[in-house]
Formats: structure tokens, C-alpha cells, sequence
């Protein structure tokens, strides 16, 4: 059965993929990343740079590494209707207005709401081809489909049973940086009989204890990446529904429960989420990207330690063994589509100076060293970049106590933040030193604590809010500065626009 839906899916996926041909060339761009990454502010500053770049005629190029662009052969960039009818539209209006606040003025700036459900949008940009079978002027459509980083961390979960998974998800409870965490769920797990006859209340109760448990794993002090299921900590509409309600049991491999027993309950349910939730997930959307980017929020690991950096070590590493991915022929890619681009990126590069940029580039590159290692070995180009799609602060000399003058950030901290005893009021700009991330990479998995050495103060990075709005001499808003975007872009669709 399984077989012929899997035939059934990726004639339909060639199907599609004709379709789309016929209108003309396009791409599939998918971006993810878990949360708080960043992933709709990506998405939005994308399209700002992309529909407005063209439109500033003379005015200093924003985006000077992007060849089409800095070649003045982007003739247009504009939104066109929704390509997939069954997907939500990404709500690009919606957040661009709140990073520039919109019509209640600067003052009512603020991030837009995080990615909570898969969304799509099409994007297409006009150009003049100087290379190709067809120089000239040309057109690309870029579908970009955003959707949560921990929905992805669920496909490895196709490949493996209801045991194997229950195991490897105590072990990892169980390490000493997680056990504190997930003693009220282990608890209840241990105490809970497989064979017991099945009780809608005992599944409840330890798939809230179970989730709870994730939750913390997720919360910033701690920064935990592999959390799968994904849907425990992201439902989208499945929140409340029997789907999400099952966690793992002490069961033996290739044991047969009953199927009125607590283990055959669950497991079922566990099966029923692989064959319901996932599976179509990765059928209609995930199968289909052309390029992908992964957006990741390396600073939280950092500042929560090195338990945080090894745990996202294990959710990149497991991210990659889910894309289908490798380079083919131009037949190949047609019927089977595959991913042959993929871009790690480190958000938030505007918390640091930019003498550590470099360095916490380095710093992702030994996190995805193993996994990167495994995809190029069948044909897919990987890289890595530091980046931040909305820069939120500026930079400067500050005087310190008696020293000499110190590389800062000044930004306007996000209400509530906090340095020690230092509470912000989301109003005021701060001058603040980030202190510098270590030159060798290694010591970050080695536990050298970002510190100012000078002053030994434990330094936490704080949010920041959006950068006021700018504008053009005929009062049209700017697209928002940016940490290295060209270089994202030139990467994921530079070859596109030759």
C-alpha cells in the first residue's frame, strides 16, 4: 500500500512540475528555520529588497553582491496572485507594516508574529539574461514557501517505529542537562504499564507531562533545538485532537501489544501522525523545494552553553537527513524534483559588532561540519553564511570605565530586556558591548563562557526593536538594512537571473 501511494505521489509531483514548467521558468524556495530564527522577518525583507530594488533608480544599491542587481539587469520585481489554492498566502502586507509600524507611525514598530503554519507566496522578478540558451529579457517566478523549522525536524520520523523512537527519546531526556526538565513526565512514564489496558485519561496526561517537558527544553535559558514531534510545540489546527495525543512508553522493539492496550493505543496514534500529519506534509510541500534556506538562531545556543550547541548539532544534522537532495540532470529535476542548494544562515548577526561576523560564521560552520559533510557526498551544494535580513542596530566607540574605547551596538532594546540589574523600557536606545565571540570555534563546545574578560561579566544577548522606518526624497518607504542579504541571495538565486 505504502508503495503505491509513494508512485501515486511522485507521479502527481511530476505532474505538477510540468504544470509549472509550462508558464515558465520558476524556483522553489523553501525557508525554515526553529524558533524564533527569524523566518518572516526573512521573508519579508526578501520581498521589500526584491519588489523595490529596481524602483530606487539612481539611488545607492543596497544589495551590491547580488550580480542581477548590482549589474542594473533587474528590470521588476512584483507579487503575483497565490500559486497553490489549498495554502494560506504569507501575509507580507501584514508584516511589513509592523516592522515600519504601520499607520500608527514609528513609534508602533515591532516584529511580526512568529511562523506558526505553512504559507506560501509568489514573487516575480523581470531581467535582462546575458548568458543562457535565451539572452534578453527574461522573467523568473520565485515561490517561497515559509513553514516551522520543528515541523522538519519531524521527518526523520518516517524512518522509524514507535520503539525506536520511545528510546532514543528517554535517553535524550535523560542526560544531565534535560533530566531536570522531564522528571514529572519520566515519572509518570515510568509508572505507567504498556500492557495496562488503554485509558484516554492516562494518554492525556502523559502527553501533557510530555509536551510540558518540551516546552521547557525550548525555553531560552535552556535552547534546546531537537524537540520532535514538531506539531507538540507548533499544532497549528491539530491542537487539542487525539492526533497529538500520544508520548513515548518504555516498549520493547518489535513487541505486538494488544490492541486495547496502552502501547497499542500509542503506538497506533504514533503511526496515525507519521501517516496523517507528516507524510502529507512532505508531499505537498517539502518534495517539491528547489532550493532551501535554513535559518538559525545560533546566539540563544550560545548563550544558553554548550549542552544548547551540541543539541542543535543533532537537529541540524538530523534537518539534512530529511531534504531530498542531490543534483541532476535537467529530466531528473522535472519528474524528481531535489533540493541542490541549501544555506545554513546565523540570524541576528546585528547583535554582534562586526569584527565577530566572521566568527560566528565559523561558529555554524563546525555546528552543520557533519551534516554538510553527508550531503555534498551526493551532489548538493551547501553553505554558510551570518547574517541579519533587518539590521536593528548600528555601531560605534564607547568609552569605557577608565579603558580604552570599546566596539558597541546601539539599538533600542525590546521592552523588559535586561543586562544584570539593567531593565530596558523598549523606548530608549542603549549603547551596548557584545563582547567578542571566541576565534577558535571549538571553544564554544568546550564551555569558554562569552564573557567581557576584562570585566568578567557572564554576558547574555538582548533583543532589540525593529530600526525606525526609512524613506526615499519622494516619501516611499526603503527596504530595511541588512547583514550580508545580498550574499543569501546571490547564493539561493543568482544562477537563476544570468
Amino acid at each position: 500500500m505504502a508503495l503505491i501511494s509513494d508512485l501515486f505521489f511522485e507521479a502527481r509531483a511530476a505532474a505538477q512540475n510540468l504544470l509549472e514548467y509550462a508558464v515558465g521558468p520558476h524556483v522553489r524556495l523553501g525557508v525554515t528555520g526553529l524558533s524564533r530564527a527569524g523566518k518572516t522577518v526573512f521573508i519579508t525583507a526578501l520581498i521589500e529588497h526584491l519588489t523595490k530594488a529596481a524602483a530606487r533608480g539612481a539611488q545607492r544599491n543596497a544589495l551590491p553582491v547580488f550580480r542581477v542587481r548590482a549589474e542594473g539587469r533587474l528590470s521588476a520585481g512584483s507579487l503575483e496572485p497565490q500559486p497553490d489554492d489549498a495554502v494560506p498566502r504569507f501575509a507580507y502586507e501584514e508584516h511589513a507594516a509592523a516592522l515600519s509600524g504601520g499607520s500608527s507611525g514609528p513609534e508602533g514598530r515591532h516584529w511580526p508574529q512568529s511562523t506558526r503554519r505553512i504559507s506560501e507566496l509568489r514573487l516575480r522578478l523581470d531581467f535582462e539574461s546575458r548568458g543562457g540558451f535565451r539572452p534578453g529579457p527574461q522573467s523568473l517566478a520565485i515561490d517561497i514557501v515559509d513553514y516551522p523549522g520543528e515541523w522538519l525536524l519531524d521527518l526523520p520520523l518516517l524512518n522509524k517505529s514507535f520503539a525506536q523512537w520511545s528510546r532514543e527519546t528517554f535517553i535524550a531526556s535523560a542526560t544531565a542537562a534535560r533530566a531536570p526538565l522531564s522528571t514529572k513526565w519520566r515519572e509518570f512514564a515510568g509508572a505507567s504499564t504498556p500492557i495496562a489496558k488503554a485509558s484516554e485519561e492516562d494518554a492525556r496526561r502523559a502527553a501533557e507531562l510530555f509536551t510540558q517537558y518540551l516546552r521547557a527544553c525550548r525555553a531560552d535559558e535552556y535552547s534546546f533545538s531537537s524537540l520532535p514531534p514538531g506539531r507538540f510545540l507548533m499544532p497549528g489546527d491539530l491542537e487539542g485532537s487525539p492526533a497529538l495525543t500520544f508520548a513515548p512508553l518504555a516498549v520493547d522493539e518489535g513487541a505486538v501489544y494488544a490492541p486495547d492496550s496502552l502501547a497499542g493505543m500509542m503506538e497506533r496514534r504514533f503511526e496515525a501522525y507519521k501517516t496523517h500529519v507528516i507524510r502529507p506534509f512532505f508531499q505537498d510541500h517539502f518534495a517539491r523545494l528547489d532550493r532551501q534556506i535554513v535559518l538559525v538562531d545560533a546566539l540563544s545556543a550560545l548563550n544558553a552553553g554548550p549542552a544548547a550547541i551540541r543539541d542543535l548539532e543533532v537537529a541540524i544534522t538530523d534537518v539534512l537527513t530529511a531534504f531530498r537532495v542531490g543534483r541532476g540532470g535537467f529530466l531528473m529535476n522535472l519528474f524528481r524534483p531535489r533540493i541542490d542548494k541549501i544555506l545554513f544562515a546565523a540570524t541576528k548577526a546585528d547583535h554582534l559588532h562586526h569584527t565577530s561576523h566572521d566568527r560566528l560564521e565559523a561558529i555554524l560552520r563546525l555546528i552543520t561540519a557533519r551534516a554538510i559533510a553527508r550531503v555534498e557526498t551526493i551532489g548538493a551544494e551547501v553553505d554558510v553564511i551570518a547574517l541579519a535580513a533587518v539590521r536593528a542596530t548600528r555601531e560605534a566607540k564607547v568609552n569605557g570605565f577608565g579603558q580604552a574605547p570599546m566596539e558597541a551596538v546601539i539599538g533600542t532594546p525590546l521592552d523588559q530586556e535586561r543586562i544584570g540589574d539593567e531593565v530596558f523600557d523598549g523606548k530608549s536606545e542603549a549603547a551596548i558591548f557584545p563582547g567578542e565571540l571566541p576565534r577558535d570555534p571549538q571553544a564554544i563546545l568546550l564551555g569558554e563562557p562569552l564573557a567581557i574578560m576584562a570585566n568578567e561579566i557572564d554576558y547574555r544577548f538582548v533583543r532589540f526593536r525593529p530600526p525606525p522606518p526609512r524613506r526615499a526624497p519622494d516619501g516611499t518607504l526603503l527596504p530595511p538594512p541588512h547583514i550580508r542579504m545580498d550574499r543569501a541571495l546571490q547564493y539561493l538565486l543568482g544562477d537563476k537571473l544570468t
